[in-house]
């Protein structure tokens, strides 16, 4: 019985060994320091892949951003707030600092802190190129401010802090953040902070807690593919990527053979649309470009008397308008004057290329048989035994005739006719 005990023992602690050697624990460090966007967002999904792979048990933001879209941030604080990791966010290295988006994703964060010298705050949203209107700004700073409240409400934070930072843009010192509870740690290292969170309780999704586990940090650097979504996704030359990719294929179709514009146009025009569709536009908006790059193309063949080309311009200024709902971007809005500048010039392009299309119209075709009606011709040769037939040169060329009266060579002749490529001619007196 002693020995079939003792068994039993070994087995049960070699699974246990097993099962520890299955699940190591380890905390995934990011470094999250460049302007918050879809980027960011795309960065923090393949890192809880990550996480999960090497089977970890917490992730490490190591944050100094000036801040980024709103609508990134929004998708980044709901990542976090279902995800089945905890998240350790530390404002780092000294000197450094969360703003505006930066400082809205440190409060999402399980457990957050700061190494002194650092500062965060001032999350008041702002528009890219040009000033919110008023109705739209505070509609935007109210759901931000009542969002940003839920999220300090829910880690036990300072909701006044909350408030501050969206409706005065308040910033603060991370010694100052840490007496208002704005933040859970203020301190020298990194891994003061990481034993700091070690151990803490923490509210997970679904009302569930856990207590944070802290292992070895294995680094998720920021790699090609964070870098290339990064500069994709920024929305002017998003913008300008797509236009010229169209207009690449737009010379192909109308130039074939040429291949290497072609080629390129695809690529472009494929890439432009992922990164469309990482910047969530509105496809309404984008659909009116269309429209209006397609009456600007018709305009060159259908004499509309320029309404088709106007209402083009007029249908693609629109669509660029309202490609980007400033709701939903934190009041961004592509600047009115790259709109018009592309406006214009596409304008000029079209309606002038359909302007010589329509003035060549009017010219008189050149070439044809009724060009040859009247003119003058010498005889070159004649048929011996008639007279009647053998060529004559007009405008340089060479062409057979026939003559109701014999002719000789060097006669003068006028051209009344032609049956076939045989020309019908009268001998000039």
């Amino acid at each position: 019985m002693i020995r079939i005990i003792l068994v039993l023992l070994t087995m049960i602690s070699i699974t246990a060994v097993g099962q520890s050697e299955e699940k190591p624990d380890c905390t995934v460090e990011v470094p999250i320091t460049d302007v918050i966007g879809p980027a960011t967002h795309d960065l923090l999904h393949r890192v809880e892949a990550f996480a999960a792979e090497r089977k970890c048990s917490s992730i490490l933001l190591l944050i100094n951003t000036p801040g980024g879209s709103l609508d990134s941030t929004r998708r980044i604080v709901e990542t976090i707030l279902n995800s089945e990791f905890p998240y350790l966010c530390l404002i780092s290295p000294g000197g450094g600092h969360a703003g505006s988006a930066g400082a809205i994703i440190l409060q999402a964060c399980h457990v957050n802190g700061a190494i002194n010298g650092t500062r965060l705050g001032a999350a008041t949203p702002v528009m890219i190129g040009g000033e919110i209107p008023e109705d739209l700004r505070k509609k935007i700073m109210n759901d931000t401010r009542s969002w940003l409240e839920s999220l300090t409400r829910l880690r036990g934070r300072n909701e006044k802090f909350g408030q501050d930072i969206i409706l005065k843009a308040t910033a603060v010192t991370s010694e100052e953040a840490y007496k208002l509870k704005a933040i859970d740690f203020v301190g020298g290292t990194k891994n003061e902070f990481l034993e700091f969170a070690k151990n803490r309780t923490v509210k997970m999704p679904g009302n569930k807690t856990t207590d944070v586990v802290v292992g070895e940090t294995i680094p998720f650097d920021l790699d090609l593919r964070y870098k290339v979504v990064s500069l994709l996704t920024d929305p002017e030359l998003a913008y300008v990527l797509l236009l010229g990719s169209l207009g690449l294929l737009y010379f192909e179709i109308t130039h074939p053979g040429m291949i290497l514009p072609g080629v390129i146009g695809a690529i472009g025009f494929v890439i432009s649309m992922v990164a469309m569709h990482k910047l969530e536009v509105e496809w309404g908006g984008l659909a009116l470009i269309f429209l209006g790059i397609a009456m600007l193309i018709a305009e060159m063949f259908v004499p509309s008397f320029g309404a088709l080309g106007i209402g083009g311009i007029v249908a693609f200024i629109f669509g660029s308008i309202f490609l980007f709902d400033p709701a939903k971007t934190g009041g961004f809005q592509l600047p009115l004057s790259l709109i018009l500048s592309v406006a214009f010039a596409l304008g000029v392009i079209f309606l002038g290329i359909g302007y010589m299309l329509l003035s060549t119209r009017k010219l008189k075709k050149a070439g044809g048989f009724d060009d040859l009606m009247g003119q003058k011709a010498r005889v070159v040769t004649v048929e011996e035994s008639s007279g009647q037939r053998g060529t004559i040169e007009v405008r340089g060329e060479i062409w057979k005739f026939e003559s109701p009266v014999a002719v000789s060579v060097g006669d003068q002749v006028r051209i009344r006719g032609h049956e076939g490529l045989v020309l019908k001619v009268e001998k000039e007196t």
